[in-house]
């Protein structure tokens, strides 16, 4: 995108940020996968679909858009339901963040001109801030989100005092059922719990909230 005619050639590395949202999106975002060497998603909307994806398993778009909207009628693109990018395309890596951190974008560069792929962390925020000594914040019952999240910001809000909300995404084999139930034991409401874990985990939390409430029936 960042030349007004690259609509035809072969690209080496393309970075897409942003969920799909629109028949517009889906488009454009095959055609980038057919042209690109490399995929890479960037940012908590491209990778797990961002807050606008985590109600799709209630119910679909248009029960929404009516809900808000009633029945007018619109000029734009026609919508569909936001969804991460790899529900549509194969991805070659991601670089998680809302935002991304400059920093592990540029390592990202460096790392795909030296053919390799962006690091993707296997653990939780938890370890890091076990690393730098930070005392528990679910220990003093303030809802953190910290076993629930990929790793590589180096624990920097819980360095503070401030819990962690999930910016990065949900670490893979996130263990959502301890969390849960913690929370529920300091008295969150399910409701808060899910609302908190969905807000950057988008449709992967909300799968993960699907299958733990369908394994505990």
């Amino acid at each position: 995108m960042a030349k007004s005619d690259n609509i035809e050639d072969e690209l080496d590395v393309a970075f897409v940020e942003g969920s799909v949202s629109s028949e517009e999106d889906l488009k454009m975002l095959m055609d980038i996968r057919k042209r690109s060497k490399i995929l890479i998603a960037i940012g908590g909307c491209a990778i797990n679909g961002g807050p606008q994806s985590g109600r799709n398993l209630d119910n679909s778009w248009k029960e929404r858009m009516k809900k808000v909207y009633g029945d007018v009628k619109f000029d734009i693109p026609a919508a569909r339901d936001h969804r991460p990018i790899e529900a549509y395309v194969e991805i070659d890596g991601a670089i998680p963040g809302c935002p991304i951190d400059k920093k592990e974008f540029l390592a990202a560069v460096a790392r795909l001109v030296n053919g390799d792929f962006p690091i993707a962390y296997k653990y939780p925020v938890c370890v890091e801030c076990k690393f730098n000594e930070n005392e528990c914040l679910l220990l003093k019952d303030i809802p953190c989100l910290g076993p629930l999240t990929n790793a590589g910001c180096n624990s920097v809000c819980v360095n503070y005092g401030v819990p962690c909300v999930g910016c990065r995404g949900p670490v893979i084999e996130a263990n959502l059922g301890s969390e849960y139930d913690l929370l529920r034991e300091k008295k969150f409401s399910a409701a808060d719990i899910e609302n908190r874990a969905m807000l950057y985990g988008g449709e992967r939390m909300a799968e993960l909230i699907r299958k733990l409430k369908g394994a505990r029936k």
